[in-house]
């Protein structure tokens, strides 16, 4: 399932750096050095957002080019996984709200830092 044109170019309005890009058939977009919100550390990093499901098993998912550290304490089950040539590594965490544009379901997946 493609994502459609005016999500993309929602996500591209507000992340100029941003970089699409397919694995294995999974569409995937690169933000990089993303701003965390307050009282994560480090304050931005690089992360790889998967607006639908993947192969394991998540209906979306937020990659993360490190670990990063919040006030909540996470399960991060994904460590190290390779995707588009980088390691990621991703928390346990998931939306079950079909119909969210790709901004909606990386502001939920930032939401878990809180």
């Amino acid at each position: 399932m493609a994502i459609p044109e005016d999500q993309i170019a929602e996500l591209k309005d507000a992340f100029p750096g941003i970089l699409g890009a397919e694995e294995a058939g999974i569409p995937y977009f690169l933000i990089p050095q993303l701003g965390m919100p307050n009282g994560v550390t480090p304050a931005a990093v690089d992360v790889l957002l998967c607006p639908m499901a993947d192969r394991h098993g998540y209906p979306s998912r937020l990659f993360f080019a490190q670990q990063v550290q919040s006030k909540k304490s996470l399960n991060w089950n994904t460590n190290g996984v390779r995707i588009l040539e980088r390691n990621w590594f991703a928390y346990s965490w998931k939306i079950n709200q079909p119909g969210l544009r790709p901004m909606q379901i990386l502001a939920l997946h930032l939401k878990a830092l809180q």
